[in-house]
């Protein structure tokens, strides 16, 4: 029963996203909405570089779509690898593919690797132990992981829908 719970949680979550997906403009993902943002920025040699602080700053950066897609990609790249016991990328691995059709099709690419994790859980696999994105030692298991996941994921998507429907408010006709 929690995995059947799990699923509809995250394809609730997931169809939210769809409607923001489906309409996102390649501009959409590089809009700063603030002075003060964190972006995705075109790196010297090919390829894009997000921002990043080892220790959150404050006052905390507006992220762009852009950020925010990456960011995802990352942490959810990351939930999958856990979750086969597979190790976990490091931020500077996943690189994100830019403005555009590229990045919708790799957070879809992404959801499929992520739905093989959930359509092959038992109940037995939701007590096992794991470590991201806690340390090791936490107690977390594999339900902690994909409810977290699910968790993340609302607010991802709640954060990218906002600014594109303040972008879209903001732009003249």
């Amino acid at each position: 029963m929690p995995t059947t719970v799990l699923r509809w949680q995250f394809d609730l979550t997931w169809s939210l996203f769809e409607y923001h997906l489906e309409r996102l403009d390649p501009a959409d993902l590089l809009w700063e909405p603030a002075a003060l943002c964190w972006t995705v920025r075109p790196a010297a040699g090919g390829g894009w570089t997000p921002d990043w602080a080892d220790t959150e700053p404050d006052p905390v950066p507006v992220p762009t779509i852009g950020w925010l897609t990456w960011h995802l990609g990352w942490w959810w790249s990351s939930a999958v690898e856990q979750a086969y016991g597979r190790p976990v990328p490091s931020r500077e691995e996943v690189a994100w593919p830019g403005p555009g059709a590229a990045t919708v099709a790799w957070l879809r690419a992404v959801r499929a690797r992520w739905v093989a994790v959930l359509d092959g859980l038992t109940e037995d696999d939701l007590a096992v132990p794991v470590g991201f994105p806690w340390p090791a030692e936490s107690g977390h298991t594999v339900a902690n992981l994909v409810a977290w996941v699910n968790a993340e994921l609302m607010k991802n998507v709640a954060e990218i829908g906002q600014l594109r429907l303040l972008r879209a408010a903001c732009s003249p006709p």
